[in-house]
């Protein structure tokens, strides 16, 4: 899967950018409208993330643009605007979707799945499972060995975002860029902490352990 990310703010775009890349998309980056109008209309994309406020091209002359032009790449757009004006404007220029800053990485990546099944009419899995470990997305429930583990909503989180990432190592900055969102400050400690507080939910009461600390590098979940 290809996602265009058009976005001036370097700090947000390289958020964006990172984010969809570790979860396994393809990722092409513009920092003004005219170039994203250029990529978008040269290369096939399966998804697009358009910031409103661009330089040189603004985000809904682009989207109208590509409309015009009948490039149908589901867009979801980017804006610190709230008011429900905005948003309709976003979405009658032809935005799919429309999104406020700042947001968390998980809710992008979930709108971003979800275009992207409409568009192609595919069925993304409803349940994550690593061994006996069982992550129920529409329910939003975890059970282990049959087990419900009660976790909270930033511990259901991480462990969406390990069970995805099964048997490959994510490191600290990745768990911060997909937990928490772009504009929040780490205190030194917060994904130990959190990290720990998963694990007691997670394997105290088994006998055979999932979370792992892979030195140097963060946390895998794997099955030994």
């Amino acid at each position: 899967m290809r996602v265009l990310v058009v976005e001036d703010d370097k700090k947000i775009a390289s958020f964006v950018g990172r984010g969809l890349k570790e979860t396994g998309f393809a990722v092409d980056y513009a920092a003004n409208g005219e170039d994203g109008l250029h990529l978008a209309l040269t290369e096939p994309y399966d998804a697009a993330v358009i910031d409103i406020m661009l330089p040189r091209l603004d985000g809904l002359a682009l989207i109208e643009e590509l409309r015009r032009r009948k490039i149908a790449t589901p867009v979801i757009i980017l804006s610190a605007r709230r008011s429900v004006d905005d948003r309709v404007k976003g979405l009658q220029a032809g935005g799919d979707d429309y999104l406020t800053k700042p947001f968390a990485f998980s809710e992008l990546l979930a709108r971003v799945q979800a275009l992207i099944r409409r568009a192609t009419r595919t069925v993304e899995p409803t349940r994550l499972i690593v061994g006996d470990l069982v992550m129920d997305l529409l329910a939003r429930e975890v059970t282990r060995a049959g087990q419900r583990l009660d976790l909270q909503p930033r511990e259901f989180a991480l462990l969406e975002y390990l069970m995805r990432s099964a048997g490959r190592p994510v490191s600290k900055t990745m768990i911060l860029e997909h937990v928490w969102d772009y504009s929040f400050d780490p205190q030194t400690n917060v994904v130990d902490v959190l990290v720990c507080r998963l694990r007691n939910k997670v394997d105290r009461e088994f006998q055979r352990r999932l979370i792992h600390t892979v030195r140097g590098v963060g946390y895998v979940l794997r099955v030994d």
